[in-house]
């Protein structure tokens, strides 16, 4: 697990110029976790909030690889952030225990990379129960 306890964007390596394209780099030296899973959301309505959950271990950083990904995150204690994903780049990391929902334009395809395989038993979500989580 890493050290950041707080949601926050961070910017990517990126190589290239507008002449000739540009190339962003992910590299496990690079970010705050070990990447152990990658996966892709694509073709969400812009009228669906998706996400509505929090992880008890994992951490994960959300990447709009294409399209605008609006990204609200809740840490259970009053502070609530918004961030907006724009630019192939840039990057949100979300740690353990942080509600959070996102939205999409028509064509955002999102990437996230998480620091474990999948296990539904990791996964809060209800928000009362993620509110009663923090209250123990």
């Amino acid at each position: 697990m890493s050290n950041y306890k707080d949601p926050h964007v961070f910017k990517f390596t990126k190589v290239g110029e507008t002449a000739t394209g540009f190339l962003s780099i992910a590299e496990n030296h690079l970010l705050p976790f070990k990447v152990e899973r990658i996966f892709w959301t694509y073709h969400t309505p812009e009228s669906i909030v998706r996400g509505r959950h929090a992880h008890y271990k994992t951490e994960q950083v959300l990447v709009a690889v294409t399209g605008r990904i609006i990204v609200t995150t809740d840490n259970g204690k009053g502070n609530i952030q918004t961030f907006v994903l724009d630019e192939p780049d840039m990057a949100v990391y979300i740690p353990p225990n942080v509600w959070h929902t996102m939205q999409y334009s028509h064509t955002a395809i999102q990437m996230v990379l998480a620091s474990t395989a999948y296990d539904a038993a990791d996964y809060i979500r209800e928000y009362d129960a993620f509110i009663k989580h923090w209250l123990k």
